[in-house]
This record gives structure tokens, C-alpha cells and sequence, in this order.
């Protein structure tokens, strides 16, 4: 899949939202919480223009049995694609528009991408430093499957920036 880099836009809040009632209607009350997560939750940041959605759910259970429904709507059902306990649904095809990562209520890596998404939306320098690092990479690489991996290394320092942030900061203790 081609890179595709845009700038920070206020639609993607919107299109987060729009997204977020649409499945509401499709799961109901098995929903708990919507969170938009991601490059394109970061005001100021540079994106793939894909909305990464979160959606905790009651039971991921519920999130298998419609499975066939969802393909019908035009989602790809991708299972936990490398992240046991997670679902994930790409809608758009090859022009990507969301990608929403279902997870049970509880599950850990709930918070792991809450943690780093608020730590860059309080965090200017790391915003421009992260967003600087795609820009050169989009450059180097025009397809996602070399600069998806060329940012990993970044990714992973930064995460664990972020984690420090949160323990002393006391965010999101149990």
C-alpha cells in the first residue's frame, strides 16, 4: 500500500465521530467507550489520513459474531493481526479510511495507546519530531511496507517515553 502523508486536519475528529455512531448502531450497548488513538488524534501531526479508532467493547466475543456482517458493510475482518486479545477492522480498501482495533474491557493494551496519544497531545517537541521523522521517510519509502518498519525504532523509544511520563505523572494507575 502506497504512503499516503497528510497534514493534521479537524475532519478526522469528525470522521472519528461519524464512524463512532455507525458502529454504535451496528454493536449497541455491547459498546463501552469510543476513543480515537493515533497520528490522526494529535493535533498538529503529520498522518496517514486512517482514523485509528478504539472501541472497548463488554465481550470481544460479540465482536466475532459479526464478523460476517461487517465484511458485508465492507469492513476487512482481519482478526487480532499480531495482537492476541485485539480485533481489527480496516475499512476503505486500498484507499484506507479507518482502522478500528476492538478490545475487551480491561484488556491492557487499552491503555498503551491511550498513554501514548496523550502524551503527544501534550507534548509539542516530540509531535515535531515524530512528524519531521515521517516526513523524511515518506520520501525515502513510497510504499508502507518499508516505512511502516523504518519508523518502528522511533515508535518504540517513544512509547517508552510516554509510559515514564504516565507512571510519574500517576496517569492511568490501576
Amino acid at each position: 500500500m502506497q504512503v499516503r502523508l497528510s497534514d493534521y486536519t479537524p475532519d478526522w475528529t469528525q470522521r472519528f465521530e461519524e464512524e463512532s455512531e455507525f458502529l454504535r448502531s451496528v454493536f449497541g450497548p455491547e459498546v463501552v467507550q469510543f476513543e480515537h488513538f493515533g497520528s490522526t488524534s494529535v493535533p498538529g501531526m503529520k498522518a496517514k489520513p486512517v482514523i485509528d479508532m478504539l472501541v472497548i467493547v463488554r465481550d470481544i466475543q460479540s465482536v466475532d459474531a459479526r464478523n460476517e456482517q461487517m465484511a458485508q458493510l465492507g469492513y476487512d475482518v482481519a482478526g487480532d493481526w499480531g495482537i492476541p486479545g485485539r480485533r481489527l477492522l480496516r475499512k476503505g480498501g486500498e484507499e484506507r479510511t479507518h482502522h478500528i482495533h476492538f478490545y475487551e474491557s480491561g484488556n491492557p493494551q487499552i491503555a498503551r495507546h491511550l498513554i501514548l496519544r496523550d502524551y503527544l497531545r501534550e507534548k509539542p517537541d516530540e509531535v515535531r519530531a515524530y512528524s519531521d521523522l515521517k516526513e523524511r521517510l515518506s520520501s525515502q519509502f513510497s510504499e508502507t511496507s518499508g516505512y511502516s518498519p523504518a519508523k518502528k525504532g522511533f515508535v518504540g523509544q517513544l512509547e517508552k517515553r510516554a509510559l515514564a511520563w504516565a507512571a510519574e505523572s500517576g496517569r492511568y494507575a490501576e
